[in-house]
């Protein structure tokens, strides 16, 4: 069929697209859906805890990925700065995981345990107190506004049903776990927590 025929019939060549990126993408995302290395947990990944879970549902409804990414590529600049690459096996329990691909501030990938709680808790409060050319804003309602125990319970059921290994136990507690708790806790104990499972590993 020569191209000319096909760039006359607009709805020939809408149906030609779509079957070629549809067939793209099959080559790119099938084998993936069958690789252990994408679908199962690396050494030490364990799903989030209830305060996690709900800080990271904070960072998220946030956009805090829009400025942060959580992805070290495996180039030497950026092993260096940051810590052992990503791995598709760090990332199995999150729903959606958070890349990302724009830098206005540092990757987070290997930021847990970096700085102390109170440093992350002045640092959200107010950024420029702590990196004067920072342009990030602050985000003060946080410590305002406190996590809803039924909705983080919720949210671990259906998890459970997605595939991550809660157990009865953890969905139980989860409610007690972020009771009195604000969005700047929980935010501040996902922050903590990444990373901190692999920066030692090269």
């Amino acid at each position: 069929m020569r191209h000319e025929t096909i760039e006359k019939r607009l709805n020939l060549m809408m149906v030609l697209i779509v079957v070629a990126i549809s067939i793209g993408g099959l080559v790119e995302i099938v084998p993936l859906m069958f690789s252990a290395d994408a679908t199962e947990p690396d050494e030490n990944i364990v799903p989030y805890s209830a305060l996690r879970l709900a800080g990271r549902d904070v960072y998220v409804s946030e956009g805090c990925y829009n400025c942060h990414s959580q992805m070290i590529r495996p180039f030497r600049s950026e092993t260096e700065r940051y810590g052992p690459y990503t791995t598709a096996g760090e990332t199995v329990y999150d729903r959606p995981f958070q890349f990302g691909s724009k830098r206005t501030g540092p990757d987070l990938a290997r930021v847990g345990g970096r700085y102390s709680d109170a440093w992350q808790r002045l640092h959200l409060t107010d950024p420029r107190a702590l990196v004067p050319e920072s342009n990030m804003p602050a985000y003060t309602w946080l410590a305002e506004k406190m996590v809803d125990p039924e909705l983080v319970t919720t949210k671990m059921q259906a998890l459970r049903f997605l595939g991550h290994p809660y157990s009865d136990e953890e969905i139980a507690a989860a409610a007690a776990a972020v009771t009195g708790k604000t969005e700047m806790d929980a935010l501040i104990a996902y922050l903590q927590e990444l990373g901190t499972n692999r920066r030692n590993r090269r």
